[in-house]
């Protein structure tokens, strides 16, 4: 059964990491994607939009998936269906991403589990830029 980090856990990864591929990162100010991804902008963080056929939100260069990145980023948050994520899980491995992040209501236990025995950290159906404001907010 998946369990997510304890809280302290997810504070030290969140103070860890610096740069943040959005997966699924829109370019409409009102989805929350966009909102969350500008939030963690304003604390500091590198957002890297991963959508395809945009070519730029919050002035990040976008790119259509993980495998075109030009960079291993810190992290991965996922603004995808739940459906995606075994998909998803598979590319991280693949490429070495250490860390994963599942937003809320983005709920894939077997897929969680695959990613956390391949070694990565997993948060699932929780919200990074809340808990951020809750967990590293000076």
């Amino acid at each position: 059964m998946f369990t997510n980090p304890d809280t302290e856990a997810i504070r030290l990864m969140l103070q860890q990491i610096h740069t943040v591929a959005v997966v699924g990162l829109s370019s409409n100010e009102s989805r929350p994607s966009f909102r969350v991804a500008k939030g963690l902008q304003s604390l500091g963080y590198r957002i890297i939009p991963v959508r395809p056929m945009i070519n730029e939100v919050l002035g990040e260069k976008a790119w259509p998936d993980l495998e075109s990145l030009p960079e291993i980023p810190d992290m991965v948050d996922v603004f995808r269906a739940a459906e995606h994520v075994p998909a998803i899980v598979e590319i991280c491995i693949n490429l070495g991403i250490k860390r994963l992040w599942l937003q809320d209501g983005v709920i894939h236990e077997a897929a969680a589990i695959r990613a956390q025995q391949a070694g990565i950290i997993v948060v699932m159906d929780r919200c990074v830029w809340r808990d951020c404001m809750q967990l590293c907010a000076q």
